[in-house]
């Protein structure tokens, strides 16, 4: 099985994109995940802000491969601890599907990524910079990997 991040956004800040390349590396055996960047939507003033959102959300179902279980990073998603996502982790590895998690832009995903999202994963209430979620991102499919596996790095 392999994961893909399809997030709105380019040019991660150093220490991100140092953070990213870190878990992408220790997943590379478990869950090689590829990341996929798409060109954020042009906003600003006389911009039409929705516009932006159905541009992301064409570009994001763009990326997507046909047959492929899409988990939509959002807000209004579902919470998993770190276990949670643990046995999540396991039962799409039973499915025999690749994944793909979406994260959208800074006014979220376009109605069509929903309704094409097998699931909405929220990291929690806090709003978070969308560049910093891939990194919590990448470290908790580590963190997954590393609970089905019965490997020590998490110890809650």
């Amino acid at each position: 099985m392999k994961a893909r991040l399809i997030a709105v956004g380019e040019r991660m800040p150093a220490w991100v994109a140092e953070g990213f390349a870190e878990y992408r590396k220790r997943l590379s055996h478990e869950l090689p995940l590829e990341l996929i960047e798409i060109k954020p939507g042009v906003r600003g003033k006389g911009r039409d802000d929705a516009r932006a959102i159905v541009d992301e959300g064409a570009a994001i179902l763009a990326a997507l491969p046909r047959d492929i279980h899409v988990i939509a990073l959002d807000g209004r998603g579902k919470l998993w601890s770190s276990e949670e996502l643990g046995v999540q982790l396991e039962q799409w590895r039973m499915g025999g599907r690749d994944l793909a998690f979406l994260i959208g832009g800074p006014d979220g995903h376009a109605p069509e990524v929903l309704a094409r999202a097998d699931q909405r994963w929220s990291l929690g209430p806090l709003t978070l910079p969308h560049m910093l979620v891939r990194l919590v991102l990448a470290e908790q499919l580590y963190r997954a990997t590393t609970l089905v596996a019965g490997h020590p790095y998490h110890r809650a």
